[in-house]
């Protein structure tokens, strides 16, 4: 009864940890005070001056531009490195699967810099400056992949191994047994996958702020995201208070996607049920 108390008591101190801060900025984005903790009375204005604001539009356009093409690029070649390892021999799949828990546990510091001492070595090899949305996007997906991979290879290790090479007996080729056949299998886990590249780009400072360059809704600027203006604000003074009903519309989105990811997969089990009665 004590133990069961206790942990009870542990699971709800964490995630009033967890969430506390951010219901906290969520009530304060109905309010036009500067800073959190001062209430100046209840108030909408926020969310209207929050779409008037170029600046904090353009971080946002930047940040899910890159998320998406992120993601786009890192679900597909995470998703067909864990196929090709799936089928591949003990010896090879042992090594890529060590090969990519080690991005996953290493800093992403080291990533980071890493990355940037590599386009300063090809920028001087090739006389050019590298550094722009491109250098950003190999960042980014440098640091998904290796998510999409985890995230795909239980669903591989659950599909019948033998339903590629009946595909191929029955008559497919291998594009078509891979994307009729493979890819039904292990949707869930490359959804998955693709959610988790999206949050890891949208969250990401240190990989952006070393591999960023000019480009894409800033123009001839450096490419500013949301969390490299957040950083840029905390300099100089306090954040945005637009940026509480920021807070709080991608929270709100994120509810909205969990929820419907939930829902695909029980839809899912119950027909993977009813195949199997």
């Amino acid at each position: 009864m004590v133990k069961k108390i206790f942990g009870q008591a542990y699971i709800w101190l964490i995630l009033i940890l967890m969430y506390l801060p951010v219901l906290i900025l969520i009530a304060f984005s109905f309010t036009e005070a500067t800073n959190v903790g001062e209430w100046t009375g209840f108030s909408w204005n926020l969310y209207p001056r929050l779409f008037q604001s170029e600046e904090i539009m353009t971080a946002l356009g930047n940040t899910v531009l890159v998320a998406l093409s992120s993601a786009v690029v890192a679900t597909i070649l995470g998703t067909l490195g864990a196929v090709g390892a799936y089928y591949s021999k003990r010896r090879v799949r042992n090594t890529i699967d060590l090969a990519t828990q080690i991005p996953v546990v290493n800093a992403e510091i080291v990533v980071a810099f890493s990355l940037t001492v590599m386009f300063v070595f090809l920028g001087n090899l090739l006389h050019t400056y590298l550094f722009s949305f491109w250098t950003l996007l190999i960042g980014h997906v440098c640091l998904a992949i290796p998510f999409v991979y985890i995230s795909v290879k239980p669903k591989l290790q659950q599909m019948d191994p033998s339903l590629y090479e009946a595909a191929l007996d029955l008559g497919a080729s291998p594009s078509q047994a891979l994307g009729k056949v493979i890819v039904p299998e292990i949707l869930p886990g490359v959804l998955s996958g693709f959610l988790l590249s999206v949050t890891l780009s949208l969250d990401d400072f240190i990989v952006t702020a070393f591999t960023r360059g000019n480009g894409l809704l800033s123009g001839e600027k450096k490419i500013e995201t949301l969390s490299t203006l957040v950083q840029a604000k905390i300099k100089k003074g306090p954040i945005p208070p637009e940026m509480r009903a920021l807070t709080t519309l991608l929270f709100i989105l994120v509810i909205i996607a969990v929820v419907f990811v939930t829902l695909y997969r029980v839809r899912n089990e119950k027909k993977q049920m009813r195949r199997g009665f």
